[in-house]
């Protein structure tokens, strides 16, 4: 679709737009959409990898017992698919709030994959001189982690298996995300067969 075709249907060319942002989201943001967004669309960012680093002690587990959940860590070449929002700049209350755990905002090229189009755009990412950073550990370990925790949004196994699935619609292929999704599974399979004792 041209520019013209574009503005023809009401749908204006992301540079075109200085009352609002994107927002890249590649965790939760992606299937939990608890604020008001203007467009949102399938996008890419460059030179990040997903990992579940970051410690929730807020969201899927406590401060005594923090949860696992998704930052992003620099990898040069990599590919990160999720999804891009354009919201209101007054919605990024809600973003630093929900973010708070240790996430800050970065500016980064995002790419639209329906529009076509490169776009400056936020990134929360928690960085590893964040004091809730876990970074990582043994993949096992983390698999036992996340069935394990849970906090005030609920069991950090349902983040994670909402997230895998949310990625698979998306059609990305997150070996590190579908490994702990089925190291966990595999864990909940062997506690429910016989003779595991429970």
């Amino acid at each position: 679709m041209d520019l013209q075709q574009r503005r023809h249907r009401g749908q204006a060319p992301a540079h075109e737009l200085p009352m609002s942002d994107w927002v890249f989201g590649y965790g939760s943001l992606i299937y939990k959409v608890d604020f008001p967004y203007l467009d949102r669309e399938p996008a890419e960012i460059v030179g990040w990898t997903r990992r579940f680093w970051q410690g929730s002690h807020d969201h899927r587990g406590t401060p005594e017992a923090p949860g696992r959940v998704a930052t992003l860590v620099p990898e040069p070449g990599r590919v990160c698919r999720g999804v891009a929002y354009r919201v209101e700049h007054s919605v990024f209350e809600h973003l630093d709030h929900r973010e708070k755990n240790g996430y800050e905002r970065h500016r980064v090229a995002i790419d639209l994959l329906e529009r076509g189009e490169s776009v400056s755009g936020t990134l929360y990412v928690a960085g590893r001189d964040n004091p809730a950073f876990l970074g990582p550990a043994d993949a096992e370990a983390m698999a036992q982690h996340i069935l394990d925790a849970r906090g005030p949004s609920g069991d950090n196994l349902e983040y994670l298996l909402r997230l895998a699935g949310a990625l698979r619609e998306l059609g990305e292929n997150d070996e590190h995300v579908f490994d702990l999704e089925q190291r966990a599974k595999a864990r909940i399979r062997q506690r429910c067969s016989p003779g595991s004792g429970r």
